[in-house]
């Protein structure tokens, strides 16, 4: 599937919801996703959500794509040093990725190249090829240092999306504040949703 692809990685910040109904979402557009998932997003889905991943890549792609109804082959998930994985290189570089959610260390690793992992290495071909790369920082306060990274991969072409949810859709549930995201970075992705009204609609 590689370039008609999008590249979904999680890694170790709160927020895994974010990435999880992302994912759910890519599916129902009927997106052909790869899943990138680190260990400590892994821990951190357990903490947060009602479920725990399976730590095979081959197991977490069974267990996700019967949780959000996948058509078969449409997710393909990869461990983190599967480094012949098509999105290890350009000749099959996706059409974007997306880092939901993002920690300051991954933004870093991305800023500096340094290519370590899967998570790094895709990212690094997305932005060499230039093509569309999405951070979804889910941390706060913002040092200088994070500030700087995040102004080097904005100055690379990058989108830095971070997860600061709007109120004027009137939200009553953490799920629409989690929607707000989710159709904030839909909508760089150019696929069509349903998540919210838009600014001014009812």
């Amino acid at each position: 599937m590689s370039q008609s692809a999008i590249t979904l990685a999680m890694t170790g910040a709160s927020g895994a919801a974010y990435g999880l109904r992302l994912l759910e979402q890519l599916i129902v557009a009927k997106q052909n996703v790869y899943l990138l998932v680190s260990a400590p997003a892994q821990m951190v889905v357990g903490m947060e959500m009602d479920f725990k991943l399976p730590s095979r890549p081959i197991a977490m792609q069974a267990f996700l794509s019967e949780r959000y109804q996948a058509a078969p082959g449409q997710l393909q998930v990869f461990g983190r040093e599967d480094w012949t994985a098509p999105i290890a290189s350009g000749s099959a570089v996706p059409r974007a990725m997306v880092v939901c959610p993002c920690t300051s260390g991954t933004l870093a690793a991305i800023a500096s190249g340094l290519s370590r992992n899967l998570i790094e290495r895709s990212a690094d071909v997305v932005l060499k090829e230039q093509r569309k790369l999405i951070l979804v920082h889910r941390e706060t306060p913002l040092s200088v240092i994070h500030l700087e990274n995040m102004l080097r991969l904005a100055k690379l072409g990058a989108l830095v999306l971070p997860a600061n949810p709007g109120f004027y859709h009137r939200p009553t549930r953490v799920s629409d504040l989690v929607d707000f995201i989710v159709a904030r970075v839909l909508d760089h992705l150019d696929i069509a949703h349903s998540l919210l009204p838009r600014w001014g609609e009812s």
